[in-house]
């Protein structure tokens, strides 16, 4: 089920709604970078290959 709070267009994640959401309750956001500073730097930690 689609979760109005947490939109997402990354459609290779199996949390992925075709409607443009993501199905989780909640998810889990990090970095790859030490001083992040743009939000290319930014991960969603949640997600999960098809």
């Amino acid at each position: 089920m689609e979760n109005k709070a947490i939109r997402c267009s990354v459609n290779q994640c199996a949390n992925h709604c075709a409607s443009g959401y993501c199905s989780l309750n909640t998810v889990s956001i990090g970095t790859h970078e030490k001083n992040p500073t743009q939000c290319q730097c930014v991960d969603c930690n949640s997600f999960s290959v098809k």
